[in-house]
């Protein structure tokens, strides 16, 4: 049987109107008068849809939603509140027993938002969405086609299988209903495999014609399930004889007059035909801003969304929120919080969060970019007035594209929050033509926040013992004395790790794998690059014992008078053996020293974090790591550290590292801001013990896993770690009064982080047209890392810079890369990564080649 219920919002939601239409205008009246379209139903329905054309052999009007949140900016309470009251309506329906037992599911890409609002009002039922992205290592669960749509096969990829083979009521969500057979293939689709007695289909409007209407009731007996259907307004779309192609013929039109295809750039009425501003406009600035999105929380319903899910995002939406709302600038009055196609639910939340806290002070809308192209017409009877028109940015599995994001030029926003995952977050979003850069054409300001983006972990067989093993240390893991430092780590010294640099970098660059997830082949140092490594060493001995001197100084004054040392590995093993010999030296404490794993993106190892929760007090922990560059670290271990302390509820670990230089002014605790040669950067493993950099694979590391590293045994014959330990500590005795004097000086001083490097990163970034942070690594301890482990396209060096630099300059010469010097260059160096990632960027020798 087939049961239709309205559900229907209060008055100021069911009139919701575009950004910029003016008062009492319908936007479908346009579209409507030309074609002698015409709508008929519910009061409710002109201020639910408006009309729009489209090129498509199939539809050539499209129904625009007032309220979905796709492509007309609407205040985010009117988007969530229609996809809540419908939530409830089905759970009226369905009786508390059963809606307990429901799942529900969206369809991607337009009502992947509204299915997860239905979930939400609905109650505690889990959510999944259909997707158009394949994740490999995700199963496939089922799919289906959309016949209507520009882009038709939808996956069903849940990390749970299960969550679609139970048999309680399963909740179906477009945004429209109008022949049915998107419904009907779903169902007939999903029945074979899992078949259940009962389906709810939901949607904001019910189109159907009197042909397709008793459709459903027949598809249901045929099956043998109840199927009932849930909408907030229902109607028919009248269309007169001929109207596909009188709707084609006006569309090619308007395409001719604006000169501009529907394919093409299109824009703004203030923009030319390929959507650029006048020359006297200015384009808006973009940076980012910091999420803090908690660890383990799907970015949406693609994998499957549960109660315990929603729960732990709720508890985190109102930081969010304020974090995004301390971003946006001062005297902002229209903000636009703008999602990336099927991530619509994340971006809807934080609007809503956003709006909740400005309460009215500012106005908050918020839409999608769609993959849906749309003739724009600058009429108030016309529903989309503007387009904005750029590259696909998430390397889409179908291959390039050009993708849309409508009635957002000219709406008269002073900032947009764009709001992507992290598989979007590549060059092509910054790249001019880009997304960030078509949005900065037309808005002030732009402010960039990327969501993790989410994929299960394979599942592991068996389950591992919870129990963590205790540190390993040398000689069996590492060449330093066992006493020097505990690795809470696991050894993958058997496992093949390493890939050549230009396949790790176009690998990375792509999307195609994390930078922990492989490790780069060791560099092995030609003699006159040691010789170069032996002389700094010689010449900055003393310099690094005072820094050493002084940050462990200040450590004890401030942080614990016996702080437990622990050292993101691997740059800051060697620190935190030095700070431990100097704690020894100069007080007699033996201070306990471990080295953790940090990952970009990753976060720190939340197992390595239990195990020192477990032996330590969490308050004494103090993280070592080498130098700062941008604080990328600094920002994420702030990050996991809140992240660990929601899903664990372990508190006391201080965010705050302690490192030897700090010429990016990230942090309080260092021994110098100068920008200096600290020579374990020069090398690789052979002066950290003979470890690898840390390796974070999910078919490596279990859930009950340590991160993992190697031990080079093969390379002791060049390992130097102990003669760089040694040397540097032969220097303690000599500055002793100089570092009482320094480290008087830094505890009576501002040391206020400014974080004048994240500023001059993002100035670099665009002055070089590279458009992503992550390509430009400051500093001297960086700029060696990008010579040695990444594909390098220039290294810019301060004016004047004399020796520091002699290590950089020969191995710059060595692989073909050009040496820039600038003047006022805040860094002493700076390494650039080379921004076209391919492994044409590197030519048949290793050497760069320029762009």
């Amino acid at each position: 049987m087939t049961e239709r219920a309205h559900a229907e919002g209060p008055a100021e939601e069911r009139t919701g109107k575009a950004g910029g239409e003016a008062a009492g205008a319908w936007s479908g009246s346009w579209v409507a008068e030309r074609l002698g379209v015409e709508l008929t139903g519910d009061q409710a329905l002109t201020g639910l849809l408006g009309l729009a054309l489209r090129r498509n052999p199939k539809r050539a009007h499209l129904l625009v939603s007032n309220v979905l949140g796709k492509h007309v900016p609407q205040s985010p309470s009117v988007v969530y509140g229609h996809g809540l009251a419908l939530g409830r309506r089905v759970r009226d329906l369905l009786g508390a027993e059963a809606a307990a037992r429901a799942v529900v599911l969206g369809y991607a890409e337009t009502a992947t938002g509204l299915g997860h609002s239905v979930a939400d009002g609905l109650g505690p039922a889990p959510y999944l969405h259909s997707t158009r992205r394949p994740v490999a290592t995700v199963a496939r669960a089922g799919g289906f086609e959309e016949s209507h749509s520009h882009a038709t096969s939808h996956l069903l990829l849940p990390e749970d299988p299960a969550l679609l083979s139970g048999d309680g009521p399963l909740v179906l969500v477009d945004d429209e209903f109008s022949t049915g057979n998107t419904v009907l293939n779903t169902v007939r689709a999903l029945h074979e495999r899992y078949p259940r007695k009962r389906y709810v289909v939901v949607a904001l409007v019910d189109m159907r014609s009197p042909a397709d209407a008793g459709r459903l009731d027949d598809f249901a007996r045929e099956i043998g399930a109840r199927v009932d259907l849930v909408t907030t307004a229902s109607g028919t779309v009248q269309l007169p004889p001929g109207v596909l192609e009188k709707g084609q013929e006006l569309v090619a039109r308007h395409e001719t007059a604006a000169q501009e295809p529907i394919t093409g750039s299109v824009t703004d009425p203030t923009a030319d035909a390929a959507g650029r501003l006048p020359a006297a406009a200015s384009p808006g600035t973009v940076r980012r801003v910091e999420l803090h999105w908690p660890h383990d929380v799907p970015d949406g319903g693609r994998h499957g969304f549960t109660a315990a899910h929603r729960t732990r995002l709720e508890a985190a939406l109102p930081a969010m929120a304020a974090r995004i709302a301390e971003a946006l600038p001062t005297g902002a009055r229209q903000v636009l919080v703008l999602g990336f196609e099927e991530l619509m639910y994340a971006p809807l939340r934080l609007a809503h969060a956003l709006e909740q806290l400005v309460d009215g002070e500012v106005a908050v809308r918020y839409s999608t970019t769609t993959r849906s192209p749309v003739l724009a017409v600058d009429d108030p009877g016309y529903a989309i007035r503007t387009r904005l028109v750029f590259p696909a940015h998430d390397d889409p599995a179908d291959g390039p594209g050009e993708r849309y994001a409508y009635n957002v030029a000219g709406a008269g926003f002073d900032a947009v929050v764009a709001v992507v995952d992290s598989a979007a977050d590549t060059p092509a979003l910054h790249a001019p033509d880009g997304l960030s850069g078509r949005l900065a054409a037309h808005v002030p300001h732009v402010l960039l926040a990327v969501v993790p983006s989410y994929v299960p972990r394979p599942p592991h067989a068996p389950e591992r013992p919870s129990m963590l093993p205790e540190p390993l240390r040398g000689p069996d893991f590492s060449s330093y004395a066992p006493d020097e430092v505990g690795w809470l780590l696991q050894d993958l010294s058997d496992v093949t790790l390493e890939a050549p640099t230009e396949e790790r970098e176009e690998a990375i660059q792509s999307g195609g794998a994390h930078y922990a997830e492989s490790l780069p082949v060791e560099y092995q140092p030609s003699e006159q690059y040691q010789q170069l490594f032996h002389a700094a060493l010689e010449t900055s001995a003393a310099r690094l014992a005072r820094a050493v001197g002084a940050v462990t100084e200040t450590v004890l004054a401030e942080r614990s008078p016996r702080p437990v040392l622990v050292s993101l590995a691997r740059a800051g093993t060697p620190v935190g053996v030095l700070m431990r010999r100097w704690a020894q030296f100069r007080h007699g404490l033996d201070l306990p020293h471990y080295a953790v794993s940090i990952v970009r993106g990753r976060g720190i190892d939340a197992n390595a974090l239990r195990w020192l929760a477990d032996h330590h007090d969490p308050a004494d922990v103090v993280f070592v790591d080498g130098w700062t560059g941008k604080g990328a670290i600094t920002r994420q271990l702030a990050a996991a550290l809140r992240e660990f302390e929601a899903s664990d509820g372990i508190t006391g670990f201080d965010p705050e590292i302690a490192v030897l230089a700090d010429p990016g002014s990230c942090v309080r605790t260092y021994g110098t801001r100068d920008d200096f040669l600290i020579p374990s950067a020069c090398l690789n493993s052979t002066v950290s013990g003979l470890i690898s950099r840390t390796v974070l694979r999910a078919d490596l590391v279990g859930p009950h896993d340590f991160h993992g590293a190697k031990f080079y045994r093969e390379l002791a014959g060049a390992d130097l770690s102990t003669a760089f330990l040694d040397a540097v500590s032969a220097r303690f005795p000599d500055v002793t009064d100089p570092v009482d004097a320094q480290a008087k000086e830094l505890l009576s001083a501002d040391r206020t982080p400014t974080w004048e490097g994240w500023a001059a990163v993002e100035r670099i970034s665009e002055e070089y047209g590279i458009h992503d942070v992550n390509l430009v690594k400051p500093g001297v301890g960086e700029t060696t890392r990008v010579m040695l482990r990444r594909v390098p396209w220039k290294v810019l060096a301060r004016a004047g810079a004399g020796a520091d630099l002699d290590h950089v300059r020969l191995l710059a010469e060595q692989r073909g890369v050009p040496v820039e010097e600038v003047a006022d260059l805040p860094y002493t160096c700076v390494g650039l990564i080379h921004p076209q990632y391919t492994r044409g960027a590197t030519g048949a020798d290793g050497k760069a080649v320029t762009l």
